[in-house]
């Protein structure tokens, strides 16, 4: 599938790194580094534009391994781009730790993987078909 892409930043467009990525990296294209305080967040923006086709989005989900090894994530996981916004991508960047964090011109902060999805119809009836499950909500199925 081809998207088409304006970058207005100063780095390369996402790519995958690997043959068999679900998700490309997303660059912070700052003018100046941004200090993430312990339970800060804040907007970084990538420079990029995008138009999907309909029936698709971009998922902004955070890289494991800045959550991992510096507590850093995206506030509203997944962060959902929709098919008709055609707005600069932005990351909501949290620090969920105890330490400072500096995010610097390039980082990658984030990354996007393009889903297929599917808009509905409700259909309003009075009962629902029964499963084995029923209405067994959090922690129903066992530990």
């Amino acid at each position: 599938m081809t998207v088409q892409i304006i970058n207005k930043s100063k780095h390369q467009i996402p790519a995958y790194e690997t043959a068999l990525s679900a998700g490309m990296d997303l660059r912070a294209n700052i003018d100046e580094a941004i200090l993430l305080k312990p339970l800060e967040r804040a907007i970084i923006k990538t420079g990029l534009y995008i138009a999907l086709p309909a029936g698709f989005e971009a998922q902004v989900r955070p890289r494991s391994g800045l959550a991992a090894k510096k507590g850093i994530t995206v506030l509203n996981t997944p962060g959902t781009i929709d098919a008709d916004y055609r707005g600069e991508v932005g990351v909501i960047l949290v620090n969920l730790s105890n330490e400072d964090f500096l995010i610097l011109d390039g980082e990658r902060v984030a990354q996007m993987v393009v889903a297929k999805h599917e808009q509905i119809s409700w259909e309003e009836v009075s009962v629902l078909d029964e499963t084995d499950r029923g209405s067994g909500g959090f922690g129903s199925t066992g530990v």
